[in-house]
């Protein structure tokens, strides 16, 4: 049966079944499902990501201050060297001990 509605003309609306219902609403949950993964992938990526660059600002942090330490390393020995000449040190005792 078709129904005119102003200037239109409507058909007469036609039943799913309710497993055709079913079908369909399974379809849409699952799209919503599947949309909502991809958002959480999306934020876990955005985070690793921040993550990331965390790290590298550390690394390089890091790797200034050991370029650092190896300066100071390389100042203390020279500063020694002048004043006590060749040899080694033991930690343990507190002694230098000269090259002969």
């Amino acid at each position: 049966m078709i129904k005119k509605i102003g200037e239109k003309v409507m058909a007469e609306p036609i039943k799913f079944t309710q497993e055709e219902l079913d079908q369909i609403t399974k379809l849409r949950d699952d799209n919503t499902q599947k949309i909502g993964e991809f958002g959480s992938i999306e934020l876990d990526i955005l985070l690793a990501n921040q993550r990331l660059e965390a790290l590298d600002t550390a690394k390089e942090k890091l790797q200034k201050d050991y370029i650092d330490l190896q300066e100071q390393e390389k100042d203390l020995v020279k500063k020694l060297n002048e004043k006590y000449g060749a040899g080694q040190v033991d930690l343990t005792s507190g002694e230098f001990i000269p090259v002969k």
